[in-house]
């Protein structure tokens, strides 16, 4: 895939996006019907509390990008079958372990346990390995519908890089996933290839400074997937396998954008 984005088309962008029943293991404990025990699962997507309440600190050091954004981690599916309703969450270690609410809309705050931290505590949902994968949500509020905050975005990548969110098995194109391992400098690069997901899928972005519009090119939306015939193999192993048509990248590098920049979104739904 020679470590670039490529694109496809908006019309082959035909893939499965509905469906919502996963098999889940059942429960090892009794809890209540619509809720299973992640300590029964024997192949979690779990993540590492330590990276995550690291990633919370630099979300603290970093707050200038995003004066008044607010701190969440989000859940999103990552296969068709992914049932994201009623996800159980538990920090579990060797000498402690308590829930996490998960809201309806998949996020959640992450509360910092001193013990949890020390004793290197895994973050682990009732999903299976690469059912899911997680994101930052950092949004100011008070923005139009339909719009982002550039600094806002900048931030999500810098946290996500360093609370290590990001689900990839093996590389999706060329380097990528080496470079999602990477520290969050790798967020300052001129288009780094950190995926972000629109609410809803997407017909164009477009950054908007004051007087200065510009729509993002094809190669940045769509996740970077291609009519390659190579991509279908790729596909499962890149965390955005069903989120393509929100899938998007940012020059989040270009300072010739201000943190204040709007990223407008156009949605499918909109071109009808």
């Amino acid at each position: 895939m020679q470590g670039r984005f490529v694109f496809v088309s908006c019309a082959a962008l035909g893939f499965a996006f509905a469906g919502n029943a996963i098999a889940q293991t059942p429960p090892a404990r009794d809890l209540a019907p619509v809720t299973v025990s992640a300590r029964a699962n024997a192949d979690p997507v779990e993540k590492s509390y330590r990276k995550m309440v690291r990633g919370m600190d630099l979300f603290e050091k970093q707050h200038a990008l995003s004066p008044e954004g607010m701190l969440r981690f989000k859940l999103l599916p990552r296969r068709a079958d992914t049932r994201m309703d009623n996800v159980t969450l538990e920090v579990v270690a060797n000498k402690i372990d308590f829930p996490v609410t998960v809201a309806p809309d998949h996020t959640f705050a992450l509360p910092r346990d001193a013990l949890a931290y020390d004793d290197d505590a895994q973050l682990i949902p009732d999903r299976r390995k690469q059912s899911m994968t997680w994101r930052t949500e950092i949004r100011t509020p008070g923005l139009p519908p339909g719009t982002r905050r550039l600094g806002d975005l900048r931030l999500e990548c810098q946290v996500g890089m360093e609370a290590g969110l990001v689900s990839n098995s093996r590389t999706f194109i060329g380097q990528f996933a080496k470079a999602i391992l990477d520290t969050p400098a790798y967020c300052e690069r001129q288009v780094p290839k950190y995926l972000f997901f629109a609410d809803e899928p997407i017909f164009s972005v477009t950054l908007v400074s004051g007087d200065r519009r510009e729509i993002q090119p094809i190669e940045r939306l769509y996740g970077g997937a291609s009519d390659d015939p190579s991509v279908t193999s790729d596909l499962p192993y890149c965390d955005c396998e069903v989120l393509l048509d929100r899938a998007y990248v940012l020059p989040l590098g270009d300072t010739s954008w201000p943190n204040d920049t709007q990223v407008e979104f156009t949605t499918m739904a909109g071109e009808r």
